[in-house]
């Protein structure tokens, strides 16, 4: 089968994306020069949802009922970072269902861009895990919520077991070790790398935004800066830089680990002795929703023990749907990193906490400054 025929089946969903991709890291090919998914933004049709999400979201596994349902997939546009997907929207950009993460939630609220969630709408509803609904800034009026918790995890470091030697523990030291200059990789958001920055600079994440805060976690950044091979938030950029030997660590979600591991590539995802970054993301209504009806469509097809299971088991990452864990034995968990108990993993690290926009907007500013080597 060449790789069209392949591309042609994922799209149908006769192959999954680990299988697919297993075959193009064989044959040397990137991932993301080819496109995934059905229909994408700019052949967008009217009759369907429009669900903006980061890359790696916008394929077939999670849409089953969705498909069921409708005959084919909900419209993609695909976002690099939250803080690039709200810019878009304020500039007038509108969609149905939208994908960001806990520490914007209250910045997204106050922009007034969204309308509640109608939980009675959504039949996975019951199933939700309590303990991921009940995030500060979360409530709206009529026990509604403004966020939908869809998936969970870590930021760590994804590294190769045989290229990298380890001395001691693990620690976020991994990303500053001079050692492997030019072989270390990043993801490129600063709603990830800013706040890695401050573990590493031993910053409390309750006292982030004060000027002190400010200049230790940008010291720590650009002391980093010239050991970073390749910023990007295209992961499937780090996943193939780290199987060929090209990187030897790189910050990176809990999926880069799993799909690596899939592909018997050598790599471990760590556990720094400082801690992991934790975050929960799930998903918004856009006030002006085109397709409100087919927009809860979309996100009971997102909250699903279908979409639940390809999660946990393709990408590593925690499901809100407790049902999902239920296709796993204890031992399967454990080896992904997950518990069944979300808070078990997310009080072990470092929860992000909400900021300012002012502060995003500075945060932002300075780590593009210093990417750029200034």
């Amino acid at each position: 089968m060449d790789i069209l025929d392949q591309l042609g089946s994922l799209k149908e969903g006769k192959m999954s994306r680990r299988a697919f991709t297993r075959s193009l890291l064989g044959a040397g090919v990137g991932v993301m020069s080819l496109p995934l998914t059905s229909r994408m933004a700019g052949a967008a049709s009217e009759d369907h949802a429009t669900y903006f999400t980061w890359g790696g979201y916008d394929i077939p596994e999670l849409f089953v009922p969705y498909k069921e349902k409708h005959g084919d997939l909900p419209n993609f546009s695909v976002f690099g970072g939250s803080e690039e997907a709200l810019t878009k929207m304020r500039g007038g950009f509108v969609v149905d269902v939208s994908h960001p993460c806990n520490q914007a939630l209250p910045r997204w609220v106050k922009t007034g861009l969204f309308q509640p969630i109608d939980t009675s709408r959504l039949s996975n509803w019951a199933d939700v895990m309590p303990d991921l609904v009940n995030m500060p800034g979360n409530d709206a009026e009529g026990g509604n919520v403004w966020l939908a918790p869809f998936d969970w995890g870590q930021t760590s470091i994804t590294y190769r077991t045989d290229l990298y030697e380890l001395e001691g523990e693990e620690s976020w030291d991994m990303l500053w070790d001079e050692r492997y200059k030019g072989r270390l990789g990043s993801l490129a958001s600063g709603g990830d790398a800013w706040w890695v920055g401050a573990i590493k600079a031993g910053v409390d994440f309750e006292n982030l935004d004060t000027p002190e805060a400010f200049d230790k976690i940008a010291a720590v950044m650009r002391k980093q800066r010239p050991l970073i091979r390749t910023y990007t938030d295209d992961t499937t950029t780090l996943e193939q830089a780290l199987a060929s030997g090209e990187m030897v660590a790189a910050m990176t979600w809990n999926s880069s680990a799993t799909l690596l591991k899939a592909e018997d590539v050598p790599v471990k995802f760590a556990s720094p002795k400082e801690g992991a970054l934790t975050w929960v993301c799930g998903l918004m209504v856009h006030k002006d929703a085109p397709n409100l009806d087919r927009a809860y469509d979309v996100i009971d097809s997102l909250l699903s023990v279908e979409s639940g299971k390809f999660m946990i088991n393709d990408y590593g990452y925690g499901h809100s749907n407790a049902r999902s864990f239920e296709q796993f034995d204890e031992e399967t968990l454990v080896s992904l990193g997950l518990s069944s108990n979300p808070s078990d993993i997310l009080n072990a690290g470092h929860f992000q906490i909400p900021q300012t926009q002012e502060w995003e907007t500075k945060m932002n500013s300075t780590f593009e400054e210093i990417k750029a080597g200034f």
